[in-house]
């Protein structure tokens, strides 16, 4: 395991996918009793971090464990074993992010038939391509101003597709 520098948060020890289960396990051995969460982080286009919040409770001493996972090989063992709770973090975590943890996950999320992991960043958001953007403009980006504002490169937000690849102006043209 190694140490890695976090001035804004607690420390993180990172450790290689195939010792995941082993290091978990010594934490708790050294008092990481409390297991707080266990999530990931889409890090497209290199893969995902899996991240997991331990605590000492008697020490006030908690620590974030770190892996990192292939975008093509995401599978690590699972700590359910270890800490009862991360039965659910793990469904949840393999529901939207397609990590593998070795083990059968019941669906926990999202309805029965649903295809893709929705926190993955290729994952094509249909919403966000049949309804604009509905989050705040950027200055000179409101309705009011758009024909008074100088022009400037609209960006799609994340989960977006190009119009003319994806959704009814695809298909229109298509035609």
């Amino acid at each position: 395991m190694t140490l890695e520098d976090n001035p804004f948060g607690p420390p993180h020890r990172v450790v290689d996918v195939v010792g995941w289960h082993d290091a978990v396990a010594e934490l708790k051995r050294q008092g990481y009793t409390y297991f707080d969460w266990l999530s990931a982080v889409d890090e497209h286009p290199e893969g995902f971090r899996l991240v997991l919040h331990l605590a000492r409770l008697e020490e006030l001493d908690h620590l974030l464990l770190v892996t990192y996972l292939d975008r093509d090989q995401t599978s690590v063992a699972s700590i359910a074993d270890l800490f009862a709770g991360a039965a659910w973090h793990q469904r949840e975590t393999h529901e939207m992010f397609g990590i593998d943890f070795g083990v059968e996950l019941a669906p926990l999320l999202l309805p029965d038939g649903f295809e893709g992991h929705p926190l993955r960043k290729e994952f094509v958001l249909a919403s966000r391509v049949a309804k604009a953007w509905p989050g705040a403009k950027e200055p000179g980006e409101s309705d009011a101003d758009s024909t008074h504002s100088p022009g400037r490169r609209r960006i799609q937000p994340p989960g977006v597709p190009d119009p003319s690849e994806w959704g009814p102006d695809a298909v229109a043209a298509d035609e």
